[in-house]
């Protein structure tokens, strides 16, 4: 039986089928799980241990050695993206109506989903359209990975009056030291850095069941359009502007544009934030489950939007050559 090539056929499956799994038991049997011991250890009570080894073995995936070229895209594409996030983030927060949500959307959703890439897809993408230090910077892009990048919108956000939530020095170290550590051990060690990233694919499921037992499916009926316009936004407005960045740079657009999706990992930043600051908890569940259905459509998005800049890309050149070619025969 083919379960995990089945479950990875699904953009974000082995994060997503777990999830709504676990959501499904919550809602109709709450307490199926929650029978003490190591069950209720492993498949309720879990996330925070598990989300928390899951940053440590993403730190030991960021390689230090990797400079130049390789660290000025990895670094532009995160500031594109992030700068985008936290501005609509900033926007729902200040637009939000009477149930919190801008366009329908938790304005942490907009943060968590914008500021994070889809590390495989990337890979995917610059595969077949970049070269290798395109596929080098997928280590830069690790520091996108779980929630640093959304606590330190929320910080500023905080301090500019914007939301209630605010985090101290210690919140951001707490968040830090596992991805700290596994970095360190990485770089010390390449044995250690792909054992350690090993891990992280096992314990991406489990983390997925834990943060889905706390999940009502209401919540997801509630979340699911707009977790879909989540999606598409992601890819248009970061995909885009990533796209348009590289291309005045003199770098390959392609790239830039790849890092339009989301990764499954996203989805466990609002219960991450909500668990170092309690003022978020209000909106970490419909957040969790509009990340979730965002990761499918841009899982599904991307590769479209993708082949049709390549296509148009393709025939501009073929035309530039012809009006050059043009030129010389009548010349």
């Amino acid at each position: 039986m083919k379960i995990k090539a089945t479950l990875e056929r699904i953009p974000g499956g082995l994060m997503i089928i777990p999830l709504f799994l676990a959501a499904l038991i919550n809602t109709f049997t709450p307490g199926l799980l929650r029978i003490g011991g190591f069950t209720e250890a492993l498949f309720v009570n879990g996330t925070l241990p598990l989300i928390a080894f899951f940053l440590l073995c993403v730190g030991a995936d960021i390689n230090v050695k990797n400079a130049g070229i390789v660290v000025a895209k990895g670094a532009t594409m995160i500031g594109v993206k992030w700068i985008i996030g936290a501005v609509f983030g900033m926007l729902a927060y200040l637009l939000a109506g009477p149930s919190g949500l801008f366009l329908g959307i938790a304005p942490i959703a907009f943060i968590a989903a914008m500021t994070n890439s889809n590390g495989g897809m990337y890979l995917a993408i610059v595969s077949q359209h970049g070269d290798k230090d395109d596929k080098a910077a997928v280590g830069v892009l690790a520091l996108n990975d779980g929630p640093f990048l959304t606590m330190a919108a929320l910080a500023i956000f905080g301090s500019m009056g914007f939301v209630n939530g605010m985090f101290s020095i210690f919140d951001f170290i707490a968040v830090i030291v596992p991805i700290l550590v596994g970095a360190i051990l990485g770089n010390l060690d390449s044995d250690m850095r792909e054992f350690l990233t090993k891990g992280s694919d096992a314990i991406i499921p489990f983390m997925a069941f834990a943060l889905g037992m706390s999940i009502d499916l209401r919540a997801i009926l509630d979340g699911g359009l707009s977790g879909i316009l989540l999606g598409v936004l992601t890819v248009f407005l970061t995909g885009t502007a990533c796209y348009y960045v590289f291309k005045l740079l003199k770098w390959n657009p392609i790239v830039g544009v790849a890092e339009g999706a989301v990764a499954g990992n996203a989805i466990a930043t609002p219960a991450a934030i909500a668990a170092v600051n309690a003022s978020f908890a209000g909106e970490a569940g419909i957040a969790t489950v509009q990340i979730a259905a965002a990761v499918v459509t841009t899982g599904i998005l991307l590769p479209i939007y993708v082949a049709f800049l390549a296509k148009r890309m393709e025939k501009k050149k073929k035309a530039t050559e012809e009006m050059v070619l043009g030129k010389v025969e009548t010349g």
